[in-house]
């Protein structure tokens, strides 16, 4: 949905605590739509929030998109959605390390809060649409329907983290930055011409529910600490870990392994095996992969109906990569133009046909161009 929409709508904005958000509301705003920002509570102990800008949910976070709201002057509430939030979320998170995955928590976010518990509540009240400072374009077709694509500025393209929305979602979807081809720079001189207090505050980067940063520290305080092995691509023990959960493929640093490699290379992690706890690891020509299976696609339009050529993103700040893609018994099985490197169970593969998002999975399993033992 454009903010040049022929009819003024009524749109709640997501708003963050961020520059971001607070100048996507403004915009909104300013097209003439009815506007009314709304921030997120999602923790159940706000107190235990941390201070600083690390994160984009904090206690402080809400305080500032109060202030945005403020000045944009528009209409400004709280809502709880802390319990959804663990549950979809936090839970996921936990449940994917244990089982050995890697999982992405902001395109979980995007699919479970923002653009369906947020939205859904939105819809109730009679909003048309939901707003939120991510930097990607939703087209609007001749005939009515919607497609995503990246935004105008690749160096701040976000559409990876909303691979995952549907039709419904899209629909009612308002990212007013995306066509903004703009440095964060022109982002942050613009809300400080609108007098916006947040347009020098810092980017947020962390995973918003870990205070410290600390990933491992936080899995081992849920999963507790379970000493396993390292062993090389033969099965030699050559390591110990306090928990699979710690490690994610292509891994390289924080291993402590006492004995180097035969040639003196790194080792990576290759495999994660939570059922006997052990993390294999050996040189980083082993990491390529050639195709893989994803489970859970989301398209944002109609399904593939056979085999076709891609274009395909598997991190959120990752490159592309040429892929040939069909889907086959509910499952997306891709083939990489040339192998790649990197790429974990658990995370999204997302999909484009040029600039246009064709839709999302899981992934479930890869092979690998030298299999791991």
């Amino acid at each position: 949905m454009t903010t040049d929409a022929p009819r003024r709508l009524r749109v709640l904005a997501a708003m963050s605590g961020g520059v971001d958000s607070a100048v996507a509301a403004a915009r909104a705003a300013e097209a003439g739509h009815d506007v009314t920002g709304v921030h997120l509570a999602l923790s159940e102990n706000p107190k235990s929030f941390r201070t600083g800008a690390r994160g984009c949910c904090t206690i402080e976070d809400s305080h500032d998109a109060r202030r945005a709201a403020d000045v944009i002057g528009i209409p400004f509430y709280v809502w709880d959605l802390a319990e959804r939030f663990r549950e979809d979320v936090v839970e996921d998170f936990f449940a994917e390390y244990e089982a050995g995955r890697t999982p992405n928590p902001c395109l979980r976010c995007n699919e479970k809060i923002k653009f369906a518990a947020l939205l859904d509540k939105a819809l109730a009240l009679g909003f048309d649409a939901v707003c939120t400072g991510h930097y990607a374009t939703v087209v609007e077709l001749p005939d009515g329907g919607r497609e995503l694509h990246r935004a105008s500025d690749m160096a701040k393209d976000q559409s990876y983290v909303l691979g995952v929305l549907d039709d419904r979602q899209l629909a009612h979807a308002m990212f007013p930055l995306g066509d903004t081809l703009t440095t964060k720079a022109e982002i942050r001189e613009e809300a400080a011409r609108r007098g916006l207090f947040v347009a020098k505050k810092p980017d947020s980067h962390d995973i918003c529910f870990i205070a410290d940063g600390d990933t491992q520290a936080f899995l081992a305080k849920r999963l507790g600490t379970a000493e396993g092995d390292i062993v090389d691509e033969s099965g030699a023990r050559i390591g110990t870990h306090e928990g699979a959960y710690g490690f994610t493929i292509g891994q390289r640093k924080g291993l402590r392994i006492g004995t180097p490699a035969p040639d003196g290379k790194p080792r990576y992690v290759l495999d994660i095996s939570p059922v006997d706890n052990t993390v294999t690891v050996g040189p980083v020509e082993a990491l390529d992969v050639t195709a893989l299976t994803a489970v859970r696609p989301r398209w944002c339009g109609a399904a593939p109906s056979g085999p076709g050529t891609y274009t395909a993103q598997l991190r959120a700040h990752g490159g592309e990569t040429e892929v040939s893609a069909e889907l086959v018994d509910g499952e997306l099985r891709v083939a990489f133009t040339e192998p790649v490197r990197g790429v974990a169970p658990g995370q999204a593969i997302v999909l484009y046909d040029g600039t246009r998002v064709v839709g999302s999975a899981t992934i479930a399993t890869t092979d690998r161009a030298r299999a791991a033992a």
